[in-house]
């Protein structure tokens, strides 16, 4: 690891985190709070994926839902009205809008194909995202002049590596540049996750093969058509699935590239040198595993 002791943590005067973990737990809160110390730099994925790489998919989006309207779409062949994604650390349902949710169009679905093609695109946007993170350590440091550095991931990024295997080039080059933090759940978390996905749904990327089992074993259990699928009822049985078959790969990235700290302690964080205190503890505390 990046760090070899709580007191190496402490004395660096340019601290570089990666913090992941299941959607909920605290990733993004814990990130607002170290910007808010202000000498902090948020690197948000899922931000970067939203603006930089799916920027003018969402957009697109926008603008053929904005087509369907005579009035809106005569503004818009006329460049009358300008139509942007408002996407934000704390407000990211541009992107999920656009990664939509497949099923009955009636109900806001659209085709299970084009909903993978999009998520296609996601996979790519968060892979390119997450390399980008070890360039943006440099700008934060020489433009704008932030001593430390977060990097706030995507709840995907272990359906987007090779968790088993230690040589896997993504891992190894975020391990090289940051120290890589769990915000460790346990499964009694789920009822909860699944409860806060209801009320403000996150982008969620499946990896091919473990979609396709799902959407078969919904359509089984219903007992219905692909375009008569219930989208927000697919999105619930998929999120709480996802969050069970996250967790183990959430644990072996920890294993091979990081540290783990439980969301309970995570939880109590309220300061910039709380985040500290409890990262160069557990840095202490620490048993290489072999």
């Amino acid at each position: 690891m990046r760090y070899q002791s709580g007191k190496d943590y402490l004395a660096d005067p340019d601290k570089r985190v990666l913090l992941f973990g299941m959607s909920g737990l605290g990733k993004t809160h814990i990130s607002n709070i170290l910007r808010a110390a202000g000498n902090w730099f948020h690197f948000s994925v899922d931000y970067r994926i939203g603006t930089r790489y799916m920027g003018e998919h969402i957009v697109d989006n926008f603008k053929r839902e904005a087509m369907r309207n005579p009035f809106l779409a005569n503004l818009l062949r006329t460049d009358s009205i300008y139509i942007a994604s408002n996407i934000t650390f704390n407000n990211l349902s541009p992107l999920s809008t656009y990664l939509g949710k497949p099923g009955n169009p009636d109900l806001g679905g659209i085709p299970i194909k084009e909903y993978k093609r999009r998520q296609e695109q996601h996979r790519q946007g968060e892979i390119a995202a997450l390399y980008d993170t070890i360039p943006f350590i440099g700008r934060a440091h020489d433009l704008y002049g932030y001593a430390n550095f977060v990097c706030d991931s995507g709840g995907s990024i272990c359906e987007v590596v090779e968790t088993a295997d230690l040589s896997d080039p993504l891992m190894n080059a975020l391990c090289d540049n940051l120290l890589l933090i769990h915000i460790e759940g346990r499964p009694d978390h789920t009822d909860t996750l699944v409860e806060r996905f209801k009320k403000a749904p996150k982008p969620m990327y499946y990896q091919p093969e473990f979609l396709d089992l799902l959407w078969a074993e919904f359509l089984a259990a219903e007992g219905v058509a692909e375009d008569a699928v219930d989208p927000d009822a697919f999105l619930v049985f998929a999120y709480r699935r996802c969050l069970e078959h996250r967790l183990p790969r959430y644990r072996q990235m920890a294993q091979n590239w990081g540290l783990a700290i439980p969301s309970e302690e995570m939880a109590q964080i309220s300061t910039e040198d709380d985040f500290n205190a409890l990262v160069a503890r557990h840095l202490d505390a620490y048993e290489p595993k072999t």
